[in-house]
């Protein structure tokens, strides 16, 4: 259940990959999924960027107000890659993102953010990129997480012409973008395409490849990575696993 990149895309994608110490594994038991996840099984490559800038890199927020959901007190984050024409990213956030909102977040366990992986874009509307392009432009006016979760309420799938100026600016309105022509005019101009094209090459950098990926991401624990729109049980158990070592 997730997207992969284009053989052509997936051939660029740098050799130079961040190997984190992760084990991921998804088994079928008695009609239930379980996940097993562990820490530390792996070693880091020589002559690699300090984890911790990477990790670092990874939690700061592309723009200010596109920050985590969530409170500062919480040391643990989901941060989910992910394209907005993905049908498996829309997906996760019809079946499971309210879910991890409301038990996880909202109780200030864990922090929740969003980046841009463009695996899906066309050379003639790169629509999946405009998408992520007016997600900062909506963040202009307070409206990052709202106009997110419109774009994907709105999903129909990859490539299938439903992303366009028009209907991103109709996401904003429902949205609550107040000022409509500030929302058009920042879209006109592309001026966040550079801060989609670094999540982008961030993602690929450290070796992923496909959407949505997530990782889980807790202070001195080496990260764990999960591909897919899995079940929420399976974000369920990683999380329980993660918040269990953390010292308390």
């Amino acid at each position: 259940m997730k997207r992969k990149v284009k053989k052509s895309n997936s051939k660029k994608i740098k050799k130079k990959s961040l190997m984190w110490a992760v084990v991921f594994g998804v088994v079928l038991i008695g009609g239930s999924i379980t996940a097993f996840l562990s820490l530390g099984q792996n070693t880091m490559p020589q002559n690699q960027e300090e984890p911790e800038q990477q990790i670092s890199m990874l939690l700061q927020p592309i723009v200010q107000n596109a920050s985590a959901l969530g409170t500062a007190k919480s040391n643990v984050t989901l941060l989910e890659f992910g394209d907005y024409q993905c049908q498996y990213c829309a997906r996760f956030h019809r079946d499971t993102k309210d879910l991890i909102v409301n038990n996880y977040v909202n109780t200030g366990m864990i922090n929740f953010m969003f980046k841009d992986f463009v695996i899906n874009d066309r050379p003639i509307d790169k629509a999946s990129t405009l998408a992520a392009i007016g997600s900062y432009c909506a963040a202009e006016q307070g409206k990052y997480w709202p106009y997110h979760d419109e774009v994907y309420r709105n999903s129909k799938g990859e490539n299938t012409d439903w992303v366009s100026k028009n209907s991103l600016t109709q996401f904003a309105v429902y949205a609550g973008v107040t000022d409509i022509n500030k929302f058009s005019a920042c879209l006109d101009s592309k001026k966040y395409e550079s801060l989609v094209t670094t999540n982008d090459n961030l993602a690929r950098s450290i070796g992923l490849t496909s959407t949505p990926t997530f990782i889980l991401i807790a202070e001195g624990k080496p990260p764990l990575k999960i591909e897919g729109a899995q079940p929420y049980s399976v974000f369920e158990g990683a999380i329980r696993q993660v918040l269990m070592a953390i010292p308390s």
